[in-house]
């Protein structure tokens, strides 16, 4: 049996680093400015958050890993709602201003991976390459989104995907705003992969949203998930990395 003292070191271990990581991710306003890529993933995928498949029938996006809150699995953003407004295109010359103004209301489902200089690379301390802390990765296209959503101009450009855009956000209720908020098959998480590992409330509040996998499990808040859909953003649901045989381990390692 471990002594009392040695079982208090490691939750007291496990206390510090928790708050370590905590101070790690970003605080966002709930109305800013951000980057806005888009993404492909396959209808009635299982993403980060372990949402509903259903939830792919109506507009969702990814979260940059360091507002996600968390560098595994499901983080305080999972389930939450924005209203996407598109201001201008950030890299194309000469500048682009569209004529009419497009939005739409998204669902947080999935993990945009931190990376060194990607669009999704911004953390408490530096923003990415477009001055943006938060980039929201768009799944798109999908048949939830019209076709011709991003505004361009293929006659002087010469190509029609501008590719990342600069955007406004506002944080919004889910209801009634997410065309998917009254779809009950939409809502919700995936009860086959248990609690553990998936979060995804229908309309977070204070009270109903995510904690943060990774920092309840101990893992680095900058550390890369490792598993894809194959591409830059999306992530295949990862089973839980349990926490009793890490805790157990750390014992062994301070009882010795």
């Amino acid at each position: 049996m471990y002594s009392l003292i040695t079982i208090y070191l490691a939750a007291l271990w496990l206390l510090l680093a928790s708050q370590v990581n905590a101070n790690a991710w970003i605080t966002y306003p709930v109305d800013g400015y951000a980057t806005l890529t888009h993404y492909e993933i396959p209808r009635d995928f299982v993403a980060s958050c372990g949402c509903a498949p259903s939830s792919t029938h109506y507009p969702t996006a990814a979260l940059s890993q360091m507002a996600y809150g968390s560098s595994r699995a499901y983080g305080p953003a999972c389930g939450k709602c924005f209203n996407l407004t598109l201001l201008n295109p950030v890299m194309v010359d000469p500048p682009f201003y569209p004529n009419v103004t497009k939005h739409v209301v998204i669902k947080i489902t999935d993990l945009c991976p931190l990376s060194k200089d990607g669009w999704c690379s911004g953390t408490k301390n530096k923003p990415n390459s477009a001055g943006q802390y938060l980039n929201f990765d768009l799944a798109y296209p999908s048949q939830a989104i019209p076709d011709d959503f991003f505004p361009s101009d293929e006659a002087l450009y010469g190509y029609k995907d501008f590719g990342v855009w600069n955007i406004s956000y506002q944080t919004v209720s889910c209801e009634p705003n997410w065309a998917g908020s009254q779809e009950a098959t939409a809502l919700g998480s995936v009860a086959t992969l248990g609690p553990e590992s998936v979060c995804c409330p229908a309309n977070p509040t204070g009270n109903t949203s995510c904690v943060s996998y990774s920092d309840q499990n101990g893992l680095p808040p900058d550390s890369i998930p490792t598993t894809s859909t194959g591409h830059t953003s999306g992530c295949k649901p990862i089973r839980p990395v349990l926490l009793v045989p890490s805790v157990l381990c750390l014992l062994a390692l301070l009882a010795y």
